[in-house]
């Protein structure tokens, strides 16, 4: 009897947290609204700045870092994209962070050495060791410049030419301003299901949340590259740290607590590549979210000490612990079972209709989001909403990884700073491959876990979990399986998924797992 009431408390206090989590997405859409117009103007006048400047002099000297390990196929395009970059040379240098022990380091030797020839300010700067991972290459790299703003680019990005010159704008006459943050778009969104799918969640993280935080006085975080930062912002704030997996996060809110200020701009785009591979995005997804639990656990008591507003305080942790919401995922899906077996519950008409009403709200808060951030990019909301199905299927399957994730984090599990394979122009497969584990097992069977659930408690009576039951099958499934094929036959699923061109092929690829539940 005490186990069935833990399990019970359990199950109650994981929905109300996801429901907590599901209702935040309308603050800060709210938040974002609400200073959208004004903020926006307010931006395109600013970066207009230093296009009526013609004096080199007056131009503040920045250094791109663009830190890299064993990136091969697309190294030489973020070298030359830097290289274009609209900025008087004299004003600007580039460092390319390699680390890398294969033949990347051919390459970037061989553009370096062409760009140099033409005239551009470009060095290559390699440790003997990867101590601190990008975390240590960038730190490493700041002694070997004086400039005053630092630039950041990953690998698997190509900056505009106008970037520089837009972003540095945004210091001018602001010496609280430590960091500006562009928006990342895509390359490659288009390749597959899986892209447009990771591409819509990308567009509400950046196009909403990250608006909504920075333009509010709210702690925003650095994405780890498209961005510039202030030198002493970085210096001042205790320089980049490697004990977390996301370093960016933890340099940026610690930055914030030393009172710098952020600036995040949308119509600061940079292009970059999504991973098309399933196993290449779970493995990056696990290093943020083990990176944000981790960095969590360091900046919380910091909050604390630092004794921000309340609603600044709650939105900084709902930020920072965002992936707690994968293993409340998978608590739910693990207990739905035994309280069905167990318990009986018959609801008042009122009260029936009330959690219908809540459970309507915290699911739909997400999805809501994504398609307000789809209308202010200048997307048709309806023709992005078939893509719904593909990121409930991915975001409900990813719950084993990330929960996995956030274990490791609050137990305090070391791993290395494992880097997302990339394409780059090739027509075949990433050149290196990701990580291999049995989480796809366990995806999987916790599918047909979910599967009996619902064969067994299908009815009226359970109308509220039906439906969960089902996308939680569903997306275990459908994760867990496209991650074997990946394993096995990465460009023919690439290539079948790249056919799916119709809303019709589209949807039917999207919802094929659901077939299981026949």
């Amino acid at each position: 009897m005490i186990a069935l009431i833990i399990v019970c408390c359990l199950y109650i206090l994981c929905s109300l947290l996801l429901l907590g989590y599901g209702l935040q997405c309308y603050i800060l859409t709210f938040l974002f609204l609400r200073k959208r117009k004004e903020t926006l103007a307010r931006q395109r006048e600013t970066m207009m700045h230093y296009y009526s400047v013609s004096d080199e002099n007056a131009f503040p000297k920045v250094v791109t870092q663009l830190p890299m390990f064993n990136e091969k196929l697309v190294a030489c395009r973020v070298i030359e994209a830097a290289a274009a970059m609209d900025y008087p040379a004299s004003r600007h240098e580039i460092q390319v962070l390699d680390d890398s022990t294969d033949e990347t380091r051919g390459y970037v030797d061989q553009t370096v050495a062409k760009l140099k020839a033409k005239g551009v300010n470009i060095t290559t700067i390699r440790r003997e060791d990867r101590v601190g991972f990008k975390a240590g290459a960038l730190q490493n790299g700041l002694n070997y410049t004086d400039a005053e703003f630092i630039a950041i680019f990953d690998a698997d990005f190509v900056p505009t030419v106008d970037f520089l010159k837009k972003g540095v704008a945004f210091f001018v006459d602001k010496p609280q301003i430590g960091l500006v943050q562009g928006r990342w778009t895509h390359l490659n969104k288009k390749e597959s299901l899986i892209t447009r799918g990771q591409a819509m969640g990308i567009d509400g993280h950046f196009m909403i949340e990250q608006a909504a935080r920075s333009w509010n006085g709210l702690f925003m975080n650095f994405n780890g590259t498209a961005g510039i930062f202030r030198r002493e912002a970085i210096e001042t704030s205790g320089g980049w740290q490697h004990d977390t997996l996301t370093e960016d996060m933890d340099l940026s809110y610690r930055m914030q607590l030393a009172d710098w200020k952020t600036e995040y701009v949308p119509d600061l785009a940079v292009p970059a590549e999504i991973p098309e591979d399933m196993n290449a995005f779970k493995n990056q997804q696990f290093r943020w979210a083990k990176g944000s639990i981790q960095t969590a656990i360091k900046i919380i008591p910091l909050l604390r000490e630092k004794k921000v507003s309340p609603f600044k305080f709650m939105q900084a942790v709902l930020h920072l612990t965002h992936y707690v919401v994968h293993p409340l995922m998978l608590m739910i899906a693990v207990l739905t079972m035994p309280v069905l077996f167990f318990v009986k519950v018959t609801l008042a008409p009122l009260w029936f209709v009330l959690i219908v009403i809540a459970m309507i709200l915290a699911t739909s808060g997400p999805s809501t989001m994504y398609m307000v951030s789809q209308h202010y990019i200048g997307n048709r909301a309806r023709k992005q909403f078939i893509l719904i199905p593909a990121m409930m299927l991915i975001g409900t399957g990813l719950a084993v990884n990330n929960g996995k994730a956030v274990l490791e984090a609050l137990f305090k599990k070391e791993s290395p700073f494992h880097r997302t394979p990339k394409k780059g122009e090739s027509k075949g497969k990433a050149g290196y491959k990701p990580l291999k584990d049995i989480t796809p097992v366990i995806e999987i069977c916790m599918g047909i876990y979910c599967f009996t659930g619902l064969k067994m408690f299908l009815g009226y009576t359970n109308f509220l979990v039906s439906p969960f039951l089902t996308l939680y099958a569903s997306g275990f499934i459908f994760v867990g399986i496209l991650s074997i094929a990946h394993f096995r036959h990465p460009e023919t699923i690439d290539i079948k998924l790249r056919r799916a061109s119709s809303p019709i092929i589209k949807t039917m690829c999207l919802l094929s797992p659901l077939l299981f539940l026949l």
